[in-house]
C-alpha cells in the first residue's frame, strides 16, 4: 500500500540521491580507492609470483590447459576486492549511525529494504570499477581471459558484490560502535579469504586436511570466487549461483529485518533499556 504512492521517478530520486551520496564519498576518499587495488595486486605481482613454479594447476575447469599460479588466483582477488568494499561500505553506516545520519535516511517515507538496498547496490557500482581497474592492470601482467569475458563476468561480479556487501550490512546492524566494526571486518574478511578456493582449487585441500576442504566448501565466499572464475571465461557454474544468490536472500533480509527499529536487535537493546 504505502510503495504505490510514489511514481516511479520519486523512487529512481530517491536511488539516485542514496548513490550521489555514496560516489561523493568515494571520490573524497581516493585513498580507499587505491587501498582496495593495492591488496590484490601485492598478492599478485609478489605472492603468486613466487608461488609460481610450486602451485601451477594442471587442467581444471573453466581453463581448458595448464595455467600458471597468478591467473588462478586472480578471480579470488577480484573477490578479495569486494569482499574488502563490502565491509567497508558498511563500516560508513556504522559510522552514519553514530553521528546520527543514518536516522536521517531510515526515516524516509521509502521502505527500509528500498533504501538499504539502495546504499548496497551504489557500493556495489563501486566495487565493479575496482574489479575492473585490477583486471586492466592483471591484463599488462599477462593475466588475458577471453575478450568475451570481461562482458560475461559482470553480472556475475553484480551477484557477488551485492551478496558480499549485504554479509557487511547484516553484521553492521548488529554492530553499534566503529571501533568493534573494524574489529569484527578483520575477523570475517581473513577467515573468509583464506578458507576458501581464491588461492588453492578444493581438490588440493581436499589431499592435505579432509576437515579444511569441507570448511572451504561451506564458505558462501567460495562460490563467489568459483562464479566470478566461471564467468570470466564464459562458462557457468549454476552451484556458485545458487548459493550466492541464496546468500543474498539470507544475509539482506536479515539485515532489513535487523535495520527495523519495530523488530530487529535495536528494540531488543530498547526493551533491556
Amino acid at each position: 500500500m504505502t510503495e504505490r504512492r510514489f511514481p516511479a521517478r520519486a523512487w529512481f530520486t530517491a536511488f539516485r540521491g542514496i548513490a550521489w551520496r555514496e560516489t561523493l564519498r568515494f571520490v573524497q576518499q581516493r585513498g580507499r580507492f587505491l587501498a582496495a587495488l593495492v591488496r590484490p595486486l601485492v598478492w599478485l605481482f609478489i605472492f603468486a609470483a613466487g608461488f609460481r613454479a610450486v602451485l601451477g594447476l594442471s587442467i581444471t575447469p573453466p581453463y581448458q590447459t595448464y595455467v600458471l599460479y597468478e591467473v588462478y588466483v586472480t578471480p579470488g582477488l577480484v573477490a578479495m576486492i569486494q569482499l574488502f568494499n563490502g565491509m567497508q561500505s558498511s563500516l560508513s553506516m556504522v559510522h552514519d549511525r553514530e553521528t546520527g545520519a543514518m536516522r536521517t535516511l531510515l526515516v524516509s517515507p521509502f521502505p527500509r529494504w528500498f533504501l538499504l538496498g539502495s546504499k548496497l547496490m551504489a557500493g556495489v557500482i563501486v566495487s565493479i570499477i575496482q574489479a575492473y581497474t585490477f583486471l586492466a592492470i592483471a591484463w599488462f601482467w599477462d593475466i588475458r581471459p577471453p575478450a568475451w569475458g570481461y562482458a560475461a563476468v559482470f553480472p556475475a561480479l553484480v551477484l557477488s558484490g551485492l551478496m558480499l556487501g549485504a554479509l557487511g550490512l547484516f553484521l553492521s546492524s548488529a554492530i553499534r560502535q566503529l571501533e568493534n566494526f573494524a574489529g569484527v571486518m578483520n575477523f570475517v574478511i581473513f577467515p573468509m579469504f583464506f578458507a576458501s578456493s581464491a588461492l588453492y582449487p578444493l581438490w588440493r585441500m581436499n589431499e592435505s586436511s579432509p576437515l579444511l576442504h569441507d570448511i572451504c566448501a561451506a564458505n558462501p565466499f567460495t562460490y563467489a570466487v568459483e562464479l566470478i572464475r566461471f564467468a570470466l571465461y564464459g562458462e557457468m557454474n549454476w552451484l556458485a549461483f545458487g548459493v550466492v544468490a541464496g546468500c543474498l536472500a539470507l544475509f539482506f533480509g536479515g539485515a532489513v529485518f535487523m535495520y527495523d527499529p519495530a523488530k530487529g536487535l535495536w528494540a531488543r537493546r530498547k526493551e533491556r533499556g
